[in-house]
Formats: structure tokens, C-alpha cells, sequence
């Protein structure tokens, strides 16, 4: 693994018009950076990336049959009452998901080592299925990469193909708020593969899902929405007003209320629990676990649905490296051993490894500056080099 200066194309702002990337900048900050590039060996992706997310993943789905039979866990993953049988009966229907992104420490050398799993709201998904891969075709075409240059990147496919095996009636509603370019433009990139699975498709601002006389979850038109896909986190909707309604409505959620299970750092926990020489865990605890004193000086403590870093209190040595403030916290907190992610140059990548469905598809870069990877960070592209 390196990080390799190439150099921006001059007319990649054009490039990312053509193409609908219309978030590549955020109030006013750069995100898609292209002056340099991240390059793995085939090695490196097959047995450090894919392999283990591929193992990492089987491993969630194990704990998910085990959490929704097991009250104490929905408790302790701060999962209110009211939803517990609504995520035991989608896992039980073997309701489908969509993706996720595993997040992982990793350097080129040693085991990756697991950091979060989003498995119900992550972005970055545009950047990573279309837009790198446009980047990588134009720089083998422009003589910029070596030939025989390649990339970790099925997810565009995957998702078309997975989109054309759900059940249902052939529709599909998707919901984001509007006015966030990055979710629009996920949820803009989803709806465009969905269509071309064949779907009929409709986008909605979360404002306008309504709920009718009869239970069901409608649409600014007042009509039912059979397939929802929400880019809007479970924990949140279940406290909202409409929350306790989930269970009772013909609605199909994409993705689906077992995925709650997952999108929680107390997943971290429990998987370390499961499988504790696991190489690509870290020990991780509750943080009123007597064991959690076992990390000594150095930890990471997560609140249990923080999200882009907030709230994260960083340890090293006794010291205090990063202490974010936030909205979250309240529910509780794990701490995980501390992984820091590797220096390149001074900037730190953290690696993202794609599910679609329950497949490994892909990778993205995302660079930070500082030890915890914020919504400040850059995405940047990588390539497999040729042998």
C-alpha cells in the first residue's frame, strides 16, 4: 500500500459535472481529492480486504440470530422496547439488505483491524462505485496509470444486480433530506441503479412520509409506500413519532429494522465477545465492563451511535489525543483498543470495504488530517497496481 502523487486533471470539475457529482466540494472545502492516489498489490486487497470483510460480515449475521432472540442484548444495544419485535420479525423474514461499509486501521502491513461497521446510513457510496472508477478508466486512457492498472470496485454492478432480486411490487420510494447534498446525491445514485434494475421508482424528502387513517405509511400524494429505502438511521426513527408505528405498516424498509443491530458500536463489543483471537477484532467492551480496564492507557471510547467522529474520546498513554463534543453519548459508550490509523505523508487513510447484500464489492479511501476520521475528510481514489 502507498500513496502516490499523480496530479489532478485539469478539467476533473467538468468531468464530475458531466457525471452528476455535484457534491465533490462541502461548504466551501474540498472532498473528492485526486492529486494523489492510494495503490495496493492484488495481495493486499484479496487476503487483508475482501477476505476478512467477507468473514467479518458472516460473523455480524451470527449475531444478529443471536440478538433478536436475547432481550438483554436489544437492551443493552439501546434499542427501545418498542422495536425489539419489529426487529426480530425482519430478521426472521430474512428482510434484505443493501449495503454497508465495514471501516477498517489498515496500512499495508498486519491484519486490518475493524474500527465500525455502518451498515445502515453510510455515504461516500457515489464516490466510490462510479466516480473513482470513471477517474481510473481516464487515467489508463490518458496514459497517467500503468496499463494493466485495475480496482477493487464491483459495487455499481452489484448493487443493479441485487436491486433486480428483491420481492415486492416492483416500486421502490426513497427518501432523504433534500436539502443535504451528500444524501441526495447517495440517495440520487441509488434511485439511478434501481431504475436500472428495473424498478419504478419515486424520490421523497423525509418530510413528506406520512401516515394515514388506516396505519399505513404514505407519500406526499397520500399513496402507501409499499418499498421504502430511508437514508435516515433506524435509532432515530424509532423516536420519532412514528416510530411505534413501524411494527403495524405493510411498508418494506430497505434497510431493514434488523439492521439496527448492526449500526451500533456495541456490535464491537459483542463481536470481540464471539470470536475474542479474532485478527481483525479489536477488544472492545462496554464501558461498565470490569474487563475494559484490561486496554490500560491507550482506548478509543464510541458512544454507541455516533457518527463521522462526533463524541469520540481518544486515549493514548494516559493522554488525551482527541476529545470531540456532540450530540451523542447518552445511550452509553464501548472502548476499543487503540488502533491508530497509519501516516502517509502526514495524512491518514482510513479503509473502507464495501457489502452489497452479503458480498464483499469494494474500497474506498477516506483521508483525514487527524487521528479520528471526521466529516472533514477527503475521499481519495485508489488503484490495484500492475504486476
Amino acid at each position: 500500500m502507498r500513496r502516490v502523487p499523480i496530479g489532478a486533471r485539469p478539467d476533473w470539475r467538468d468531468v464530475a459535472a458531466r457525471n452528476g457529482f455535484h457534491f465533490h466540494s462541502l461548504d466551501g472545502e474540498p472532498y473528492w481529492d485526486e492529486s494523489h492516489a492510494y495503490a495496493f498489490t492484488l495481495a493486499e486487497i484479496e487476503a487483508d480486504i475482501e477476505a476478512p470483510s467477507a468473514d467479518l460480515h458472516a460473523l455480524c449475521l451470527d449475531f444478529v440470530d443471536r440478538a433478536v432472540g436475547d432481550e438483554r442484548i436489544l437492551a443493552g444495544l439501546h434499542i427501545p422496547r418498542h422495536a425489539w419485535d419489529v426487529v426480530r420479525a425482519s430478521w426472521l423474514r430474512r428482510d434484505p439488505s443493501l449495503y454497508g461499509r465495514l471501516d477498517f486501521a489498515y496500512g499495508g502491513t498486519g491484519p486490518a483491524k475493524l474500527l465500525e461497521y455502518n451498515a445502515d446510513t453510510p455515504t461516500a457510496l457515489y464516490e466510490t462505485g462510479v466516480f473513482q472508477w470513471l477517474w481510473l478508466e481516464d487515467l489508463l486512457a490518458r496514459g497517467t496509470l500503468p496499463a494493466g492498472s485495475d480496482q477493487y470496485n464491483a459495487v455499481h454492478e452489484r448493487l443493479i444486480a441485487l436491486f433486480r432480486t428483491l420481492p415486492g411490487d416492483g416500486t421502490l420510494t426513497l427518501a432523504a433530506y433534500a436539502d443535504a447534498p451528500e444524501d441526495r446525491g447517495t440517495v440520487a445514485y441509488l434511485e439511478d441503479c434501481a431504475r436500472q434494475a428495473g424498478l419504478d421508482c419515486r424520490f421523497l424528502d423525509l418530510s413528506g412520509i406520512g401516515l394515514d387513517a388506516l396505519g399505513r405509511f404514505v407519500d406526499d400524494r397520500r399513496v402507501p409506500i409499499t418499498r421504502l429505502f430511508k437514508l435516515y438511521p433506524w435509532e432515530w426513527a424509532f423516536a420519532d413519532a412514528f416510530g411505534r408505528e413501524v411494527g403495524g405498516t405493510a411498508t418494506r424498509f430497505i434497510e431493514p429494522p434488523w439492521k439496527a443491530v448492526l449500526s451500533n458500536k456495541g456490535l464491537l463489543a459483542h463481536l470481540h465477545a464471539m470470536e475474542p483471537n479474532h485478527p481483525n477484532l479489536l477488544p472492545t467492551y462496554f464501558e461498565g465492563d470490569p474487563a475494559a480496564a484490561s486496554l490500560g492507557a491507550s482506548y478509543v471510547r464510541k458512544p454507541l451511535f455516533s457518527r463521522e467522529g462526533a463524541n469520540i474520546l481518544m486515549v493514548e498513554n494516559d493522554r488525551v489525543v482527541v476529545q470531540d463534543v456532540g450530540p451523542y453519548g447518552a445511550e452509553g459508550h464501548v472502548r476499543q483498543a487503540l488502533a491508530p490509523l497509519p501516516s502517509f505523508d502526514g495524512r491518514r487513510p482510513l479503509v473502507g470495504s464495501w457489502i452489497v447484500g452479503d458480498v464483499p464489492a469494494g474500497l474506498c479511501i477516506r483521508e483525514s488530517a487527524g487521528p479520528v476520521t471526521t466529516n472533514a475528510a477527503l475521499f481519495v481514489p485508489h488503484y490495484i497496481a500492475a504486476d
